[in-house]
């Protein structure tokens, strides 16, 4: 199957669940084309079945605001016709369904049909999808997709209470690489974060407000009154100099590491004991996921479909957004040695339901059902 995957390059969960789901289908056999601005981030092994094509952003004096979305709909029809693609899965539905649309339509106009799927992924439905100024696109996106999916429950029925969606959305969650994900031995790293043996909580995300950062050095805070521990941050965003203000006020600061965008976030998630993940909203949860695949237990908001993943009082624990006076207790609770063990199995046992063996199928699936629609057509 020759495949067509568009989704934005960066370090987010939509770009990088993209990026993982091509690499494993390029493994399996399928050619597979990524169509994006930049090469993603984790776009790092070659093959001979992964091509990247890179769209070309021309800027002209006229335009305020370089027109990607027509550049991004041109690189669609040229590599559909010259590639001679079966489907294109775009990731993200502003503006890759939109764009998508529009070369499916010019593809038309030269006797090619190629079936369009779009993955909502989260943002571009609970945040940016609301907009008034772009929810009738999203919602033409959707309906004129071939095949419509959701990473979790929460977000599929989040898209069919705000947009008058007629398309059947199907679910199919997000994933892990086990290979990939899983506890290493770094004692000599955590000996030299935790020379003492504290415990280490880890956050990952982009520090955005969205996020509740700022909820995450509160609860480390606390948590470190009663327990010997450290709190590594990883990742960075517009919230961090208010981050590291904040620690500077609470006095913690020679407990808190400020790690920056990592790649290899597993060697980090390796040595941690607790993940937090606070967030106001949050589709589905991949950092999360990514810890337990690395034996970490997770402290997390009742946001979207974080609660799909993090079951309560097994894996983790669930409060709601904002309480930090549970997440404190709750993490306390976890942190001590006579419970950690289990949580720690626990976490590596919910994350083997989400391994990517067992969801790439379900794509598979979909691309050939899709295909065979549209053949019928014909």
């Amino acid at each position: 199957m020759r495949i067509g995957i568009v989704c934005y390059p960066t370090f987010g969960g939509s770009g990088v669940v993209a990026t993982e789901l091509g690499k494993a289908l390029a493994l399996m056999g399928h050619k597979v084309h990524f169509i994006t601005y930049s090469q993603p981030a984790r776009l790092d092994m070659f093959s001979e079945n992964l091509f990247y094509h890179e769209v070309y952003i021309p800027s002209y004096p006229l335009f305020q605001y370089p027109p990607y979305e027509l550049a991004l709909a041109s690189k669609m029809v040229d590599i559909v016709r010259f590639e001679k693609l079966d489907v294109l899965h775009v990731h993200y539905a502003i503006p890759h369904a939109s764009a998508a649309f529009m070369a499916k339509q010019i593809l038309r106009t030269k006797g090619i049909n190629i079936p369009v799927i779009t993955t909502l992924h989260g943002t571009d439905i609970t945040l940016v999808g609301k907009d008034a100024s772009f929810e009738p696109v999203v919602t033409f996106s959707i309906n004129q997709s071939d095949g419509v999916t959701a990473v979790s429950d929460s977000l599929r029925a989040e898209t069919y209470d705000y947009f008058q969606i007629e398309k059947d959305i199907e679910v199919i969650p997000n994933f892990i690489n086990l290979d990939k994900f899983k506890r290493q031995k770094k004692e000599h790293f955590r000996l030299a974060i935790a020379p003492n043996n504290e415990k280490l909580l880890v956050h990952t995300s982009n520090f955005r407000g969205v996020k509740r950062v700022e909820d995450v050095i509160r609860i480390f805070a606390k948590v470190r009154e009663k327990v010997s521990s450290k709190l590594l941050m990883v990742g960075d965003g517009p919230d961090r100099p208010k981050m590291e203000k904040l620690c500077r006020e609470l006095q913690i600061c020679q407990d808190v590491r400020f790690l920056g965008k990592l790649e290899a976030v597993e060697e980090v998630l390796s040595i941690a004991d607790l993940f937090l993940m606070p967030s106001e909203k949050e589709s589905f949860g991949l950092a999360a996921l990514e810890a337990m695949a690395c034996e970490v237990p997770v402290i997390s908001s009742n946001a979207g479909g974080i609660p799909e993943l993090n079951i309560n009082g097994e894996t983790g624990f669930v409060s709601p957004v904002g309480a930090v006076d549970d997440m404190v207790e709750n993490a306390l609770y976890i942190l001590d040695d006579a419970h950690l063990p289990q949580f720690k199995a626990n976490a590596l046992s919910r994350a083997r339901d989400f391994d990517i063996e067992k969801i790439v199928p379900l794509y598979e699936k979909l691309y050939q059902k899709t295909i065979n629609e549209q053949l019928a057509l014909l």
